[in-house]
């Protein structure tokens, strides 16, 4: 049987943690690895604590571009001491929504930049939070490696995912998947070996979750979605899951 794995969560969210050790035991009971990315310094520090507790944590350390105010000098430090302990690092990028003057576009591609460059240092696959700035993480991303960089959520046009299949970056898909006809057109069309799942827990999802925030346990869920829509038994998906989330880590090639 497959390992699964879920992409990108925020299990260091204190949203889940109360629920920490039940999480961890249906982990192993579902066959789930979790790529734990954080959004800051504090969180980065939950992320590796919580790793220690269970090698199914992949502990991905950065700053998410909504709190690219902070200081770029801590997560570095942060990054250069633990680079031997962590999976990668995430979540980064860009995101006009953050950015209501011209400075925090600036802070944002400054923390951006600063990242990306720790992560070809010691060779560590990132995660990218697009939102909104597709282009402009394109326009950054030409001058660093992409070959174990993650699109997280992609929801971009069908010309912005060919752009990231050239450009040989990985694509995620969520929950909403399973309910949203523009994704499901999205991941008909993409590159099967770049395919990737995620929950982006504690996010919720309307439909069939309830407004639940998202859930490890739901990654099965999407990989019958994924079988689904690209007409591949639940078990051949899964593998081809389990063998793309090595290749984003590195494990494998």
């Amino acid at each position: 049987m497959a390992w699964c794995f879920d992409s990108h969560i925020h299990l260091s969210d204190p949203e889940y943690a109360s629920d920490m050790e039940f999480l961890l035991r249906q982990m192993e009971c579902l066959k789930i690895k979790a790529c734990c990315v954080s959004v800051d310094c504090n969180s980065s520090l939950r992320t590796l604590e919580l790793s220690k507790k269970s090698d199914l944590v992949l502990p991905f350390i950065g700053v998410h571009p909504e709190r690219a105010d902070q200081s770029p000098e801590n997560i570095s430090k942060l990054i250069e001491e633990n680079h031997g302990h962590i999976s990668g690092i995430g979540e980064i990028g860009l995101d006009a929504t953050y950015a209501n003057q011209s400075e925090d576009g600036k802070k944002q591609s400054r923390m951006f930049e600063t990242l990306l460059a720790l992560a070809e240092k010691f060779n560590k696959p990132v995660s990218i939070h697009s939102r909104n700035s597709l282009d402009d993480v394109f326009e950054t991303m030409t001058s660093y490696d992409t070959k174990h960089a993650l699109l997280h959520w992609f929801d971009g046009s069908k010309k912005q995912l060919q752009k990231a299949t050239d450009m040989g970056f990985f694509v995620s898909f969520g929950p909403v998947t399973i309910y949203a006809n523009d994704k499901q057109t999205l991941l008909s069309k993409a590159d099967q070996s770049k395919i990737l799942v995620e929950t982006d827990g504690p996010v919720r999802f309307s439909r069939c979750f309830e407004m639940k925030s998202g859930q490890i346990s739901f990654i099965p869920s999407v990989i019958f979605c994924a079988s689904k829509i690209l007409g591949r038994p639940f078990d051949d998906m899964a593998s081809l899951l389990e063998k793309n989330s090595n290749s984003f880590l590195g494990i494998w090639g």
